[in-house]
């Protein structure tokens, strides 16, 4: 086994947590809107303020990164990090603004899987980014991410199957579909995290 000089500035680690903290925000958000009696307004204008703390705390990583001569690992694997994290809360944040935007009353009930599905991401994650400094018990977190995004994948499916089965108007499956693409798009960037982490993990090993 060889040996690896570990910084001890634990920066990156708090910044990736941080981060993370924030995905976990924008997903509960994200799950108080789909009740249809919420102030969805109110909860979108958080979730923007939420998109931008994490967009800071991305900023932050790739600042520290360009003044930083000795890295916790390879640069290249903390960009790619840091903006699959950012990814995932872009596509939250977007899914809620299409609700807003599209003024949707009531939304498929699947679509609650998926969101629960995200929310449970979003809580691997941000449980697994301390972890990066020993890298220990990683292996249970992408396993379970990539198990969630299979879940998520079949909801995706059914979603459009019914959106498709002539239940609804031309125009009401255009938006709803933009929402559910959304939510696709947001699982698919927390496996990008997870695959992110298992390599950092297999190189640092």
């Amino acid at each position: 086994m060889r040996l690896k000089f570990r910084p001890t500035d634990t920066t990156f680690y708090d910044l990736f947590t941080e981060l993370a903290g924030h995905l976990v925000d924008g997903a509960n958000l994200l799950a108080k809107m789909l009740d249809e009696t919420s102030d969805r307004d109110a909860i979108a204008k958080q979730l923007s303020e939420v998109e931008h703390a994490a967009d800071d705390a991305t900023h932050a990583i790739i600042n520290r990164v360009n003044q930083t001569f000795v890295t916790p690992f390879d640069r290249e694997d903390i960009y790619k990090l840091a903006s699959s994290l950012d990814d995932v809360m872009d596509f939250i944040d977007e899914a809620g603004d299409l609700v807003v935007l599209y003024d949707l009353d009531v939304l498929p009930s699947r679509m609650a899987s998926m969101v629960e599905v995200i929310q449970r991401g979003c809580e691997l994650t941000a449980e697994a980014m301390p972890r990066l400094r020993t890298m220990t018990d990683l292996s249970e977190y992408w396993i379970e991410i990539n198990r969630l995004e299979n879940q998520a994948d079949r909801d995706y499916r059914r979603i459009l199957a019914k959106l498709f089965s002539g239940e609804y108007k031309a125009l009401e499956v255009m938006k709803l579909k933009d929402v559910v693409e959304s939510l696709e798009d947001a699982v698919d960037a927390l496996e990008s995290v997870a695959n992110t982490v298992e390599q950092i993990a297999v190189k640092e090993s």
